[in-house]
């Protein structure tokens, strides 16, 4: 069935407290969703960030995001007053996030409506504690210490709670009982708020597409309660770490930094904390994208002291046997395979063993020196296609920043060349592009809010490898008009994907 969605990270909603989070805002964009047709919504991972503020460096694979938890539905619970959350200062300007005004104010005013909750004495508290003690109290532990050590990462702790010796376990847990209870409390706060978003946003005709990062961040839970499943050394530090080789984009490559799996340790257990990974993403999410699906054929191995990816190598991933362990464990289960950059006859081969659709990126289409597999005269419909992704600059910014000869194949592709005078009229541009998209044979459309609203590089996400403005840009509340809505559904319908 044909289907159409759009694109917009959770971080990125209107909300009066300085981010997007779980309040009025993510039901009224739900509601947008629905009148504009729309089958699905997709966002970005939603776990806690740290350093760059980037959700794909996660403190957990597991966790949600405090930053997320809705001020006035605690207020709602009595565990703060709108006199209270009218003292926090969580930044002016509606259009950027102010991360570093949100790590002191946030957390203040979570603390104190910890304060003020009923802890071990609410029941249903306790037995969400108990329903997830596989990975809750690995984490609430890491964040409790972590605090406790000024925020560092683990590596740098003494050396018997780095190991996780016994001994140190039990002091920790219990010299920092409070600070654990309050990161569950989160938790538990987070699940709750999500489950009733999630419910709402199916009962309105609304699947939500969650996003899976193949890596978790070395300073992360995940690494700390699991390092036999990482490629580390004596000392428990990578022997080497994840990134992209150099091309045509970035002659130094990616650097990303990550740790790399010791694969043959999760063959070896049936792969079940990725399993257990996957299972919790589709507690959260209707449909899940896999991130760096090339990653499970090969994957892109670098020296740890690198400075750059220039010196790295490829290495064999766990490919087809991987995601036969994924359905024999959890059946036919939806995913979407984010198969982007340089893709090898192998990678091909191995989307089609597992069935997934893969990713068509408009923006990667016009190379007026060669055709495209990202052009959608070459589209079959096992597929999702896209005017660009979290990753990529708009429509209209990325337009201005191609050269002359791809911007005339561009033209010429989307019909808009006037071949009497030879000139192009670029009104609109961002709707043509759309058009394109949802006429294609692909079985799914997705675009990205900002290029609805035909915004420019003003209104990007991220920029990879680079630091410092991303993952900052928020939708204003009235940027969406009843007349956009409108537009929005009468082209979906035209092309046969409305909801």
């Amino acid at each position: 069935m044909r289907a159409s969605g759009i694109l917009l990270p959770i971080a990125s909603l209107p909300s009066r407290y300085g981010i997007g989070d779980l309040s009025n805002g993510a039901y009224n964009f739900v509601t947008m969703l629905r009148e504009a047709g729309q089958k699905y919504w997709q966002i970005l991972p939603v776990g806690p960030t740290g350093f760059g503020d980037s959700p794909y460096q996660s403190f957990s694979t597991f966790a949600g995001n405090p930053y997320f938890i809705a001020p006035d539905k605690l207020m709602a619970e009595g565990l703060l007053t709108e006199e209270e959350l009218q003292d926090y200062d969580f930044g002016d300007n509606i259009e950027f996030i102010d991360y570093g005004k949100l790590y002191i104010e946030r957390f203040k005013m979570l603390r104190k409506a910890f304060d003020r909750s009923s802890g071990e004495t609410n029941k249903d508290f306790m037995e969400f504690i108990r329903m997830n003690s596989s990975w809750l109290n690995d984490y609430a532990l890491y964040m409790a210490v972590k605090d406790f050590f000024g925020g560092k990462s683990w590596i740098t702790w003494p050396a018997d709670i780095r190991r996780r010796e016994k001994e140190a376990l039990e002091r920790y847990r219990s010299k920092l009982y409070k600070d654990i209870l309050f990161y569950q409390f989160l938790q538990y706060h987070f699940t709750l708020q999500w489950d009733n978003l999630k419910k709402y946003a199916n009962r309105n005709g609304v699947s939500i597409i969650g996003d899976l990062p193949i890596y978790v961040a070395f300073d992360s839970a995940d690494t700390w309660a699991n390092p036999e499943l990482f490629v580390f050394d004596d000392r428990l530090e990578p022997i080497a770490v994840a990134g992209c080789p150099p091309d045509a984009f970035s002659k130094d490559g990616q650097l990303w930094g990550n740790p790399l799996y010791n694969w043959e340790k999760h063959k070896n257990t049936g792969y079940d904390w990725w399993i257990r990974r996957i299972k919790h993403c589709f507690s959260l999410y209707d449909v899940v994208r896999i991130d760096h699906f090339k990653g499970f054929d090969e994957y892109y191995s670098i020296p740890p002291k690198a400075l750059n990816a220039v010196s790295g190598h490829w290495e064999k991933g766990p490919g087809i046997d991987f995601f036969e362990a994924v359905e024999k464990k959890l059946g036919a289960v939806d995913i979407i395979a984010e198969d982007l950059g340089y893709i090898t006859e192998s990678v091909k081969e191995l989307l089609r063993l597992s069935g997934y659709p893969g990713m068509k990126i408009l923006e990667f289409a016009f190379d007026s020196r060669e055709d495209s597999d990202y052009l959608p005269h070459n589209y079959d419909r096992n597929c999702i296609v896209y005017t660009g992704t979290h990753d990529n600059d708009t429509i209209l910014g990325w337009f201005k920043s191609i050269t002359q000869e791809d911007q005339a194949m561009a033209c010429s592709y989307l019909g808009l060349v006037d071949k009497k005078h030879g000139d192009s009229s670029l009104k609109d541009l961002n709707w043509a592009f759309i058009r394109l998209a949802q006429q294609s044979v692909a079985k799914t459309c997705i675009i990205p809010i900002q290029d609805y609203l035909g915004l420019g590089s003003e209104s990007r996400i991220n920029i990879p490898s680079t630091l410092g403005r991303n993952w900052r840009w928020r939708l204003k509340q009235t940027d969406i008009s009843p007349e956009l809505i409108e537009k929005i559904r009468e082209m979906t319908k035209l092309y046969g994907r409305l909801s």
